[in-house]
């Protein structure tokens, strides 16, 4: 006697299907919810008045790059992370030397470099010197004996007679100071975790309607 046994449907062919259409799913919740915490966490940036320029430092990669995975996972990342990192934290600042943080007033313009002048280029920039003036309350100060130019920043005089010549505060000095926090990158990164099963499942059941 011979017997013989037909499945159908084909149960391997089946299991196969499923597991295709979970890689889908899984890779695709991971994809979005990866492009999501990118939006949201520019939105942030932007939101705290931080820029364009340190949102669109914001980027994301969904890996494997090509094609479908169970194990499919979503990198979200800063390229300027120090920059980022300190707004999200907000460290508390102080001098690498132990001595004082200079924080430069409007009057002493902006570094040839970028970001924030110091006082040594500062002084080669101008040809001034800078004198120190301790103050037991508030911030002490480096001034320079010149003048404001139109636009506001402190220049040497030319006059022989002194017209126009005044004591310009040019940096506040502070032993140390607490960048404010002005991002919380882990509540969004909780809400697009606390999503991706949801995601799955929603794409799962949505390919099977197909």
């Amino acid at each position: 006697m011979r017997l013989k046994l037909d499945i159908d449907p084909d149960l391997v062919a089946m299991m196969q299907a499923e597991i295709r259409a979970g890689e889908k799913a899984v890779t695709g919740a991971m994809r979005e919810a990866g492009v999501g915490l990118k939006t949201a966490w520019r939105g942030q940036i932007t939101g705290a008045g931080l820029g364009r320029r340190l949102a669109n430092s914001i980027r994301n990669a969904t890996y494997p790059k090509a094609g479908d995975s169970l194990n499919a996972t979503a990198l979200v990342w800063s390229k300027a992370p120090v920059i980022v990192g300190a707004h999200n934290a907000g460290p508390l600042i102080r001098s690498r030397d132990g001595f004082w943080l200079a924080i430069p007033t409007e009057a002493a313009g902006k570094s040839l470099r970028g970001g924030r002048i110091t006082p040594g280029e500062w002084e080669r920039r101008t040809g001034l010197r800078l004198r120190f003036v301790y103050r037991r309350r508030g911030a002490s100060l480096l001034v320079a004996e010149g003048r404001l130019n139109t636009k506001g920043r402190a220049v040497a005089s030319r006059s022989k007679t002194g017209r126009g010549r005044t004591t310009v505060p040019i940096f506040l000095l502070v032993p140390q100071v607490r960048l404010p926090k002005r991002l919380d990158l882990a509540r969004d990164a909780e809400r697009a975790a606390a999503g991706v099963p949801g995601r799955i499942v929603g794409r799962w059941a949505e390919g099977k309607m197909k």
